[in-house]
């Protein structure tokens, strides 16, 4: 793998975002407290495709259900995505366990926006992979919800330490680090459950005779070959604001949003969307959040 390109994002921003022929973003978590929506919408303002697959995770109705907190960047979110559909952009939803009720309609359309549970996604260079969200393949989200709550809960704590963490090492004249991001290469059973979770989706993948595999839930980006199958994985934008993009001769990359300097901001609340809200009792969400401001990105390819 060649060594990573640097592109300079105040040069970027004068002129057109560079087109791909596909993007492939994952878990978002629209609605959770660590949501980088900002950084998400700034990503969109510098990169666009002719297609774009949403892998599972956007909207995070486990979290809206507990506390919401719907701030007007993750209505903008919704917006802009909803606006390049209007467009002519080809939207592919693929639901997650965090919105898992929108499975229900999967095989439908909604104008520009497909909603499927999996897909093969053929490349420009004719190479077909799968793409899907993933949490099948997860025992613990599969098998013991109860457990994968409390796993979730967890991680938003860790989420939530990166904050005042990076404050002080700003302080200190420090860069951005992440704790949440330590823990889950360092910690062994998450290690471990990482590499089954990788190999038991490209037995899959190699099972339906595709090329390659392209998925999020881990939160982990990833692209590598796996017994003759290339796994890809978006990651997340909840702490390494990171994505997949292929250009057109096929070519797949991967983008990752670098974080820069921690700064509090006021954000707006934004009323909840019904659809987020369904079975769940309406309720205002305000207060602060933190923005995450972004040094130039870099693409490995």
């Amino acid at each position: 793998m060649p060594a990573a390109s640097i592109q300079d994002r105040d040069q970027s921003r004068a002129t057109a975002p560079r087109q791909f022929r596909t993007l492939f973003v994952s878990d978002l978590h629209l609605g959770a407290r660590a949501c980088q929506a900002e950084a998400f919408l700034d990503f969109l303002r510098h990169y666009d495709a002719g297609t774009i697959y949403l892998v599972g995770d956007i909207i995070d109705f486990w979290s809206v259900k507990r506390s919401p907190l719907w701030l007007q960047s993750h209505n903008d979110v919704l917006q802009k995505i909803l606006r390049k559909a209007r467009k002519g952009t080809k939207i592919i939803f693929i639901p997650g366990n965090h919105d898992e009720g929108v499975r229900g309609y999967c095989g439908m359309s909604f104008g520009a926006v497909e909603i499927h549970h999996d897909i093969v996604h053929v490349g420009a260079d004719g190479r077909r992979y799968l793409v899907m969200h993933g949490d099948e393949f997860d025992v613990i989200v599969r098998y013991a919800k109860w457990l994968a709550f409390l796993g979730d809960r967890s991680y938003e704590f860790a989420l939530w330490c990166n904050g005042p963490l990076n404050l002080v090492r700003r302080w200190l004249g420090f860069g951005y680090w992440s704790l949440s991001g330590y823990l889950k290469l360092r910690v062994k059973t998450a290690v471990n459950f990482i590499g089954e979770f990788e190999h038991a989706i490209s037995a899959e993948a190699k099972r339906r005779s595709v090329d390659g595999v392209i998925c999020g839930h881990i939160h982990h980006m990833a692209d590598r070959m796996i017994d003759g199958v290339r796994y890809l994985n978006c990651g997340d934008w909840v702490e390494s604001c990171t994505a997949i993009a292929e250009d057109f001769d096929g070519k797949l990359s991967q983008i990752r949003w670098l974080p820069g300097p921690m700064e509090t901001s006021p954000a707006v609340a934004a009323p909840v969307p019904s659809f987020a809200l369904e079975g769940v009792s309406s309720c205002a969400a305000s207060g602060r959040a933190a923005v995450t401001s972004r040094r130039p990105e870099v693409v490995n390819t």
